[in-house]
């Protein structure tokens, strides 16, 4: 029978709940334990496909093709699980499910409500998450209900999740609730009184903490956990500290160390092994002591928010491991680079372009690009560095002076990048789109196959078959790739019923590591092993820098 954990925050956002949740499955899963983990998001958007990365950082996409909240990449590297379309849904996905209901009349004409029927339907959801009833059942799954205590978007899911452990009984069930201690200067001390009020709003609403993780820039002592115990009715054993660190990957641990797990593992009557988290202990050991160090600038457009590119920045890092060196990543606003400023991207041991949307920037990236093949400097373009990519060189090698796509100039006279119409999914199905579709439904969306050419670099790294993720909605414009190839352009690997491109790269005598692709590798980057790209491109930039002046420093 499956059991829940449901993980719940107060007082501010970005807390670190996504971490926590992933943390705790990870030690549950060295125990010996089947875990998932399921995010509850509350706005209405029906997926944040079609939300700004200022607004919600990146969007994480599974093998299944959903567009999910970021926080479902921290879970696919904590734990082996691999997430789907089931471990992520929000309000509007919910409401849409009871008003399609309401309208095929499976209420019978009942008044549909909040309660019984949204709440009844957010516990369904978490149910097939959970794979409960199904020989997929897990043994814990966690559930991370996003937003605060006290908004009003959160209230239907936390009265879903009280009803949900009232039905299933005590011993089913352990509340884990994340809080804020802020450490006032002027006073000199950490202050709890944000933590006492959370902890009885939570408890306002029907839903008695068992442990609260106490977020702060530094340990909580044993006086401040003994005072929000008795102000929370925890008990101190139940207040854990929990406080910044220099890697995420160090949470497991400091979770482990205080009895967490033990804890919840004792609530859920849970017969198991002693944690073994010694492969953590080596990760956070190998991340504390590189060999060496590599600067590689990342072009984008998001690049004031950190979390716009998260599973990115991820997955530069596990190269790094990969190759004992750390990776010093350089943010670069496309929109500072010109034909009079794109040769300062001289100076790094390697340039990264990106996927994103919309014209903002783009010019600013083909400047990146072209620096990068000019200088022989290892480049790795993303879903749209790519497609910027085949345009810087459609326009400065093959002579297409005209090049763009029709993303950026619907009117362009040579539209190397363009929007295709209809393509097969994995499951065989044939999709299709116009420029007229709604935006959340346009994209080429999760895993898909591959052929890739041998005797090219693509191969070297990939094999014979590459399955990624994709993400993205133009494509290479198939008119236009015998004139590219024959200018230089290799393309390595491309669909085998459209014949789409999804990898092109630059031969040897020209360029010694360049590449660029359609899909998204860094979703699937743990820190165990690295992705076969991320960890070839680091290698190559290793190689740059070996070769050339000595590379800068700060960030």
């Amino acid at each position: 029978m499956t059991k829940f954990v449901f993980v719940t925050g107060g007082v501010v956002s970005s807390l670190g709940k996504g971490v926590a949740a992933a943390s705790l499955a990870a030690i549950l899963e060295s125990r010996g334990l089947q875990v998932t983990l399921i995010k509850l998001d509350p706005y209405l958007n029906v997926d944040p496909g079609t939300m700004s990365p200022f607004q919600h950082g990146e969007v994480f996409v599974t093998d299944d093709g959903a567009e999910t909240d970021l926080d479902l990449g921290h879970y696919e590297r904590f734990i082996e699980t691999r997430m789907n379309k089931a471990n992520n849904f929000t309000a509007g996905q919910v409401y849409t499910s009871v008003l399609e209901k309401e309208r095929r009349g499976d209420y019978l004409g009942k008044t549909v409500q909040v309660i019984p029927h949204v709440t009844n339907e957010i516990q369904l959801f978490i149910q097939r998450g959970a794979g409960v009833g199904t020989p997929k059942a897990v043994d814990v799954a966690i559930v991370e209900v996003g937003g605060t205590v006290g908004d009003i978007e959160s209230l239907p899911f936390l009265e879903a999740v009280r009803q949900l452990s009232l039905q299933a009984g005590r011993n089913d069930t352990v509340f884990v609730h994340l809080s804020y201690v802020p450490w006032i200067a002027a006073a000199g001390e950490l202050k709890t009184k944000p933590t006492q009020h959370t902890a009885r709003q939570l408890r306002e609403i029907g839903i008695q903490a068992d442990a609260l993780l106490c977020r702060a820039d530094r340990p909580i002592p044993q006086e401040e956990r003994e005072k929000i115990s008795l102000f929370s009715n925890v008990p101190v054993w139940g207040v854990i500290s929990v406080w910044d660190v220099d890697t995420i990957y160090k949470i497991p641990r400091m979770l482990h160390e205080q009895g967490l797990d033990g804890l919840i593992c004792d609530k859920l009557r849970l017969n198991t092994p002693p944690a073994n988290l010694r492969r953590w202990d080596d990760l956070v050991r190998d991340i504390a002591n590189p060999q060496g160090e590599v600067h590689v600038a990342m072009v984008g457009k998001y690049v004031e928010l950190g979390d716009s590119y998260k599973s990115l920045n991820e997955a530069l890092r596990h190269a790094g491991l990969k190759n004992h060196v750390r990776v010093n990543i350089h943010y670069i606003d496309a929109e500072s680079l010109n034909n009079d400023t794109w040769a300062t991207l001289e100076r790094f041991d390697a340039i990264l372009v990106p996927g994103g949307f919309g014209v903002r920037g783009v010019e600013g990236k083909i400047c990146a690009v072209r620096c990068a093949r000019e200088h022989r400097i290892p480049f790795l373009g993303i879903c749209l560095g790519m497609q910027v990519a085949t345009i810087e060189f459609a326009r400065n090698v093959a002579g297409l002076a005209d090049a763009n796509s029709t993303e950026f100039d619907p009117a362009c006279p040579c539209p190397v990048i363009a929007l295709i119409t209809e393509w097969q999914d994995e499951a065989g199905q044939i999709q299709t789109r116009s420029p007229d579709s709604d935006l959340g439904g346009t994209m080429r969306l999760g895993a898909q196959t591959s052929d890739v050419v041998p005797g090219t670099l693509a191969h070297r790294i990939y094999g014979n078959v590459v399955t990624e993720r994709h993400r993205h909605r133009f494509e290479a414009n198939t008119r236009y790739l015998d004139v590219l190839q024959r200018a230089g352009l290799v393309v390595s690997a491309m669909t085998q019923r459209e014949k789409l491109t999804e990898i092109i790269e630059l031969p040897p005598a020209i360029h010694p590591w360049f590449i660029g692709v359609q899909f998204h590798p860094e979703f699937k980057s743990t820190p165990w092993n690295g992705h076969p790209l991320f960890n070839a491109f680091i290698q190559a930039a290793i190689k740059h820098q070996q070769s050339r002046a000595p590379t800068p420093t700060g960030s």
